[in-house]
């Protein structure tokens, strides 16, 4: 089996949210990725949900967490995530097992270009708070420009 890659990240310039290359063994047997809780997410979950079955061009997210840290990883196949903070916004393609991405707190979250066969698994910090959930993009505006 090869050695582990070593987690890699980068910072995306948005609000916080950073995009990570997760440790990766690979054999005969197959691959596996991982994660360790504590060391390579910077939460400890509560929750996960999966995405799947996503109809052709239909977008989902669309809304930012007051305190809620989420970490996605598209398990399989992929999907386009764009991250915005109210001043700067950018667009990243989950397309690996081994690529997550961390959406802090006050970080308004899209999903989309879903491919037919993408299943997205998204850890979540909090359990399900419909309270926690900013679903209008000009409250979140007024929000995060008044730092909440």
């Amino acid at each position: 089996m090869d050695n582990p890659s070593l987690p890699a990240e980068q910072d995306l310039g948005v609000g916080g949210a950073k995009l990570y290359l997760l440790s990766i063994l690979r054999g005969e047997r197959g691959g596996l990725s991982f994660a360790e809780l504590g060391q390579n997410l910077l939460f400890l979950p509560k929750r996960y949900f999966l995405i799947f079955d996503v109809p052709g061009k239909e977008i989902r997210g669309e809304h930012a967490h007051r305190q809620c840290q989420q970490f996605l990883v598209c398990v399989k196949g992929q999907c386009a995530v764009v991250v915005d903070d109210g001043q700067r916004r950018a667009e990243v393609l989950l397309n690996q097992p081994n690529l997550g991405l961390y959406l802090p707190p006050m970080v308004w979250g899209v999903q989309c270009n879903y491919s037919p066969d993408a299943v997205l698994l998204v850890f979540a910090s909090r359990p399900y708070e419909a309270e926690d959930y900013i679903r209008d993009y000009e409250q979140f505006l007024r929000e995060v420009n008044r730092g909440g």
